[in-house]
C-alpha cells in the first residue's frame, strides 16, 4: 500500500472533484504534507482515517493501493471468520486484505477484529490441521499472509501523538508472530508509541530492553512454551525488572493455563486483545499508576 497519494488519486478513488477534496484538506479534515517542490500529498493513514470517520464510499479503492472490491461489501466482524478461513487456506492474500480493510473502514477497532475474526479463523485452521483436513503448508502460508496484511494495516493507523512508550515480544522458543504483532497494532491504535521487539527473544535480552528503553508498558505474548520449568524459572526475572523500573507488565497467551498463571506475577493478564486495549486505556488516566500490583491478574 502506498504511503503517500495525490489529491487527484483520492478524489478519483472516492468519486468527488479534486477541488472539493482540496477544500477538505484546507479545512483540516485530511492531513497534508508538501513535497520538496511544493506539491500537496496526502498520507494514506490520514485518508483511511477520514474514510472511517466520514463513512464515505470508495469507488476505486485500487487507486489507494487497496483491492478493487474493498468498501463494496458490508462486513460484520462476527461473520468474517469463515471467509478468512477459506481465503487463508487457499492463499488468497487479496481477499484477506479486502476483508480486514473492509472491517477497519467500517469502524471496527483492531482489538475487535482480532478477537472476533482473526483469532477465530486461526483456531479453526488449527482444528482442521489437527484433524487432517488442512495441510501444515496451508497453516504456515496463512501465517505469512496474515503477517503481511497486518503490516499493511499498520500503515493505515495514524502514528500516535502521545509520548507513551510500549515494547513487547515473545520469549525464547516462541516463534508466533501474529499475536505479538496484533498487540503492537492494538496499542498503536490506542495512542501508544508501541514497538514489537520480535519473537523468540532470550530472557536476558528482554530484561535489557526494559532497562534501556524505559517503557511505560511492557507486554509478553505467550503462544508456545518449550520448557515449562524453564519458563517458570525465568518469568520472575521479567517481573523484577518491571518492578524496578516502574513498568506496567501485561501478559497474555493461549498456552497460559490457570495453573501456570497462578505461579506468575504481572500487572494484568489479557485473555483477549480487547482486554489489552482496556488495560492500556487505564494507563492513560492521570490517576492510574503503572507499577506491578496496582492492577492484578
Amino acid at each position: 500500500m502506498k504511503s503517500l497519494v495525490t489529491p487527484k488519486q483520492v478524489a478519483n478513488a472516492i468519486g468527488v472533484s479534486e477541488s472539493s477534496l482540496k477544500r477538505w484538506c484546507d479545512r483540516g479534515l485530511i492531513p497534508t504534507v508538501r513535497t520538496g517542490g511544493g506539491h500537496r500529498r496526502l498520507p494514506i493513514n490520514g485518508v483511511i482515517d477520514y474514510l472511517r470517520r466520514s463513512e464515505h464510499p470508495i469507488s476505486h479503492p485500487e487507486l489507494l493501493g487497496l483491492p478493487s472490491a474493498t468498501g463494496k461489501t458490508v462486513r460484520v466482524v462476527e461473520r468474517a471468520k469463515d471467509d478468512l478461513v477459506e481465503g487463508l487456506l487457499k492463499g488468497n492474500e487479496q481477499l484477506i486484505q479486502q476483508i480486514l480493510f473492509d472491517l477497519y473502514l467500517a469502524g471496527h477497532r483492531i482489538a475487535e477484529i482480532c478477537d472476533h475474526a482473526i483469532s477465530c479463523a486461526f483456531e479453526e485452521i488449527g482444528s482442521r490441521w489437527e484433524c487432517g483436513s488442512a495441510d501444515v503448508y496451508q497453516e504456515r502460508r496463512a501465517c505469512e499472509i496474515m503477517s503481511r496484511v497486518l503490516n499493511e494495516l499498520r500503515q493505515a493507523i495514524i502514528p500516535p501523538d502521545f509520548n507513551q512508550k510500549a515494547i513487547g515480544g515473545t520469549l525464547n522458543g516462541d516463534q508466533y508472530v501474529i499475536p505479538n504483532g496484533i498487540a503492537e497494532l492494538v496499542l498503536r491504535e490506542n495512542d501508544w508509541d508501541a514497538t514489537s521487539l520480535g519473537t523468540s527473544i532470550p530472557i536476558e535480552n528482554l530484561e535489557a530492553a526494559v532497562r534501556d528503553e524505559k517503557p511505560k508498558l511492557f507486554w509478553v505474548s505467550v503462544s508456545y512454551i518449550p520448557d515449562e520449568k524453564q519458563f517458570l524459572d525465568d518469568f520472575p526475572k521479567l517481573t523484577e525488572v518491571c518492578e524496578e523500573n516502574d513498568v506496567a507488565f501485561a501478559v497474555g497467551g493461549r498456552v497460559l493455563t490457570e495453573s501456570i498463571r497462578e505461579q506468575l506475577k504481572y500487572s494484568a493478564f489479557c485473555d483477549t486483545m480487547q482486554h489489552l486495549e482496556s488495560f492500556a486505556r487505564t494507563l492513560h488516566k492521570p490517576e492510574a499508576r503503572n507499577s506491578l500490583g496496582e492492577i492484578t491478574g
